[in-house]
């Protein structure tokens, strides 16, 4: 008898020890490959969330599939599209061409055309697109404003000074380098506090200054969480509040998408991470950077906003000047990465492998969705992008 006793509370004290290292390595977990294709696809039953309602008419998106008989040179060989969607775990592919669907599929476990995926940082291009809709309506009065004069309780941190430009920018100066394999990172203890209960204002605020602000790229969730901070403050709404009555609901969206909130109170939406939308409105925000703010005859986004988005010639953000925060071909403006070139295409960006490509010369738009088994990849991020480069181009060719 003592013997089962004994048996019985070591496996009780081995369950316990297992569920607690699972609590605390649970966003390690949720990430890995296979899981991970089920988390980016139901964040709604793990954390809570806020709504982000669409309204009035669906904007049509027009079906003319078509073969996509591309091929792009990686590695030193010509790949297919299929190979790509194994190689980089693509789980949604929508592009559009002239605002029509030309091809639209759905490699992922879980995935479809009305499931919403977790986008991480492509929400920060979002949140870009609403800063540029709150400056038009004066809620922000100039980007040139420290935040302070919105986030007061940051007065006296190393954001005080830091203009909303810099962040926009990435050029706050402040935090270390976003690395997720260094467990102690800034980014790491922001995800742990926003996933865990913690409070995020303690991590944003004790992060240090590491170098001058609006002298150097440095990518930062942090900088894109104090711009959130700063855009409900101005509005009086929360993100998911004035997501809905400026965009969301004036895009023609099919489906609703959400922020997912922190566990912790106040409960607030990650503005560099938690928006989850369907493939096909992402592609609408896309259709409508493309068309400089304009979509079916509705001014939403102001069309210097939109231009600004796509480079503005300052030297330290022109692609390949980023330093080691960034990838050799990559620029970035106002939250967005820019590509350079003739045509001056750019694209959001988020962890595991989001894209939200626009090309508006080519009148291309592609959105691509990803499981990665890291959150960041240097080489299939590289694929990833000449293989959307070489669609925008055989579209551009096809066309002619």
């Amino acid at each position: 008898m003592r013997s089962e006793a004994g048996r019985w509370l070591l496996g009780a004290a081995a369950a316990g020890a297992g569920a607690v290292w699972l609590w605390r390595h649970q966003d390690e977990v949720m990430t890995r490959r296979p899981l991970n294709e089920w988390t980016f696809t139901h964040m709604n039953l793990l954390l809570p969330t806020e709504g982000v309602r669409r309204g009035g008419d669906v904007f049509p998106l027009p079906r003319r599939p078509r073969p996509l008989e591309v091929t792009y040179g990686f590695e030193g060989r010509e790949r297919s599209l299929a190979e790509l969607h194994a190689r980089t775990h693509t789980t949604s592919f929508v592009v559009l061409h002239g605002g029509e669907i030309v091809h639209e599929s759905y490699p992922g476990y879980f995935a479809g055309d009305d499931v919403r995926f977790q986008l991480f940082s492509m929400t920060k291009s979002v949140t870009s697109m609403l800063i540029g809709i709150a400056l038009d309506e004066e809620a922000i009065k100039d980007v040139t404003e420290p935040v302070t004069v919105y986030c007061r309780g940051l007065a006296g941190s190393a954001f005080d000074e830091v203009t909303i430009e810099q962040l926009l920018d990435m050029g706050s100066g402040v935090g270390d380098l976003e690395d997720y394999t260094v467990r102690d990172s800034l980014i790491n203890r922001f995800a742990m506090a926003a996933t865990g209960g913690g409070s995020l204002h303690e991590v944003v605020s004790s992060a240090e200054r590491s170098t001058k602000a609006g002298t150097q790229f440095n990518y930062s969730t942090i900088d894109t969480q104090v711009l959130g901070w700063v855009l409900e403050s101005a509005t009086g709404r929360s993100l998911a509040q004035y997501a809905t009555e400026r965009l969301w609901s004036r895009i023609g969206a099919e489906h609703d998408a959400y922020y997912w909130l922190t566990r912790g109170h106040p409960r607030t939406a990650i503005a560099g991470g938690s928006l989850n939308a369907t493939a096909r409105d992402l592609a609408r925000l896309g259709l409508l950077m493309s068309r400089g703010g304009d979509l079916n005859g509705q001014r939403i986004l102001p069309e210097e906003w939109v231009t600004r988005s796509r480079g503005r010639g300052v030297p330290h953000l022109e692609v390949g000047a980023l330093g080691p925060s960034g990838y050799p071909y990559y620029g970035y403006s106002n939250k967005w990465w820019t590509l350079g070139g003739e045509r001056r295409p750019f694209t959001a960006v988020g962890i595991h492998g989001q894209y939200l490509y626009v090309d508006p010369d080519a009148d291309v738009v592609i959105v691509k969705t990803s499981a990665w088994p890291t959150a960041d990849d240097t080489s299939r991020d590289a694929e990833s992008v000449t293989a959307l480069r070489a669609v925008a181009d055989h579209l551009q060719a096809d066309q002619r």
